[in-house]
């Protein structure tokens, strides 16, 4: 998706409506229309970024900066905070809908009925080392940046 046809662009620009509640240099942040909870929030970079692949680490980090000040603010806002999640999605199957980079920063109660279902057992440890060793070899790896 081009920059020209980006939802997440055209609020950096000032051309679509955003709820804003941050702004800097690089990000920007600003309330979620499909919240999981009043006060969910997406931190974006104001440059357009696909994923974390096209995401520069400086920018990241201004990225998570910027939600963890956010996060603390939540929990100092009056809304009803008992807790805070951040979450990424990167790409279609981690159920990126925008194909913008963005962090959700969201406050969590008890009975919000947010959840993520996974296989959540424990694994045997020479499962652990092999998915290890295949981290360790995309370290090694040059990036498509590159």
């Amino acid at each position: 998706m081009a920059a020209s046809e980006c939802v997440f662009c055209a609020i950096v620009r000032g051309e679509a409506e955003a709820s804003g509640v941050y702004e800097d240099d690089a990000v920007t942040a600003f309330m979620d229309l499909q919240p999981v909870t009043p006060g969910h929030l997406l931190v974006v970079p104001k440059a357009h970024r696909i994923g974390l692949e096209d995401l520069e680490e400086p920018l990241g980090a201004r990225m998570w900066t910027a939600a963890h000040r956010l996060a603390g603010a939540l929990r100092r806002s009056g809304l009803r905070c008992e807790g805070v999640n951040m979450f990424l999605a990167d790409g279609a199957a981690a159920f990126q809908e925008v194909f913008h980079v963005h962090l959700h920063v969201f406050p969590r109660f008890r009975g919000d009925g947010f959840r993520i279902g996974a296989d959540w057992r424990i694994r045997e440890r020479a499962e652990l080392d092999e998915s290890a060793a295949a981290v360790r070899g995309g370290l090694a790896a040059p990036t498509p940046r590159s």
